[in-house]
């Protein structure tokens, strides 16, 4: 009996064979892409021109302390004062002179520290912003650098499955020609191979968009490859209390100290508006040179010295101080809100992280310890029952396929408690050993 159809089972297995090389191929060079997950958050932090920017507003505003901590710049002025338009004489009248001044606008006392005081406690908010994104960066990094991880397993139990269904179609082949097989395994075992390669495409088609938006984070051309390492320490640790972790945050996360030393700064920000009522000063002197005689007595006229002080009134506008103090009392209760809703926000950040992690990692062994040996002793056990016609071909499918499944889920389950863990970590405001940058 022949096997009818334009495309035989040997010439189908070597088309799969050809497509799946093609999609999944170690280049020569991977060595030269090998991307270490430390490598990946140093990176990030010495390249991201995010972090650059965020640190030179820091530094920049930094610059605003002790400006604001000076006086503001004193005036001279050169002065011509009593000169008769109609002879343009300096010596005309008595009181014409030339006249040189200077003056100094001095503010109330405890101003000019208090706006010093304010800039330093918002130079100080965006360097906590700045640990705040470099949390989230790596945090980034991670979560791609473990999704690739994960793609890259599977594209390998792929592989291998697709090693192990290639021997069944061979086995099935075998048992059809000698008639002892039936055709309909023969199709069956086509069928799960292109189920393999569609879900080959899949991996490799994500794995390229992950890649690329790995690189983009890392500023690098996101049309390069990269390769992760195949062999990783596989151990999952067990989780911390939620209460210690929580302390932990309380201590160490920036976005709480930024927003309680933006709280800090409103109140600065308030003595400021209070010190608004009271008044500033300006004090100045001139000196009056004066030539010729005196037009009355023949005298010669002697020079002028001239001292002022000038002062602002605030008390006539009231209205307008206490609408002012009125405000930045309402801007220090709203940062107040601000940090409790981030608190509530962090909090739920730990506890959420930590329950993805503890459920990843219950997973995670249950996969390895528990369910794939035991999938793996009944593929084992179904391969040899199929041998001696004891097991239909299409249970024996079965099987293999929900191994293949399983295996999948491992490698996502591990992933995912990585990325639980990087979130966590990102939570509580700490950064591992050597990502400190």
């Amino acid at each position: 009996m022949m096997y009818s159809g334009c495309l035989t089972p040997k010439r189908y297995a070597s088309w799969a064979l050809g497509l799946c090389l093609a999609l999944y191929t170690p280049t020569a060079s991977a060595e030269e892409h090998l991307l270490t997950l430390k490598q990946a958050v140093q990176q990030v932090l010495a390249e991201s021109p995010s972090l650059a920017a965020a640190r030179q507003q820091a530094d920049a505003w930094q610059q605003r302390v002790p400006q604001l901590a000076s006086l503001p710049d004193p005036v001279l002025s050169l002065n011509v004062l009593n000169l008769p338009i109609n002879t343009l004489s300096n010596t005309q009248e008595n009181m014409t002179q030339w006249q040189l001044g200077f003056s100094q606008a001095i503010p109330f006392p405890n101003k000019l520290e208090l706006r010093s005081e304010i800039a330093a406690q918002q130079a100080d908010v965006l360097h906590l912003n700045v640990d705040e994104l470099r949390l989230e960066k790596v945090k980034q990094v991670k979560e791609l650098w473990w999704r690739i991880f994960y793609l890259d397993r599977a594209l390998e139990t792929v592989q291998k499955n697709q090693d192990l269904l290639r021997q069944l179609v061979r086995i099935v082949e075998t048992k059809y020609k000698v008639g002892t097989g039936l055709q309909q395994d023969v199709l069956l075992a086509q069928l799960e191979l292109s189920k393999l390669l569609d879900m080959k495409i899949q991996l490799a088609a994500s794995r390229r968009q992950q890649v690329a938006a790995l690189n983009a984070l890392l500023h690098r051309n996101p049309a390069w490859d990269m390769d992760v390492p195949r062999q990783l320490d596989l151990h999952l640790a067990v989780g911390n209390d939620e209460s210690k972790l929580w302390q932990q945050a309380l201590q160490h996360r920036p976005l709480l100290a930024g927003k309680q030393l933006n709280i800090e700064s409103k109140e600065s920000a308030l003595d400021l508006a209070k010190l608004s009522k009271q008044p500033d000063f300006n004090l100045g002197m001139a000196y009056g040179m004066r030539q010729g005689s005196n037009p009355a007595n023949g005298q010669p006229r002697s020079d002028l010295l001239s001292v002022r002080l000038n002062m602002t009134l605030p008390w006539f506008t009231q209205d307008k101080h206490n609408h002012e103090i009125e405000e930045q009392r309402v801007e220090a209760a709203r940062a107040a809100f601000e940090y409790e809703d981030s608190r509530d926000a962090v909090r739920s950040q730990v506890s959420i992280a930590l329950a993805a992690y503890q459920q990843a990692r219950e997973q995670t062994l249950l996969f390895q310890k528990g369910i794939i040996p035991q999938a793996k002793q009944t593929v084992a056990s179904m391969r040899s029952a199929y041998q001696v016609n004891r097991v239909d071909f299409l249970n024996l499918v079965r099987t293999q396929i929900t191994l293949y499944n399983y295996e999948i889920q491992y490698w996502h389950a591990f992933a995912a408690a990585k990325q639980a863990q990087a979130q966590l970590h990102r939570a509580i405001g700490t950064l591992e050993e050597g990502e400190q940058q």
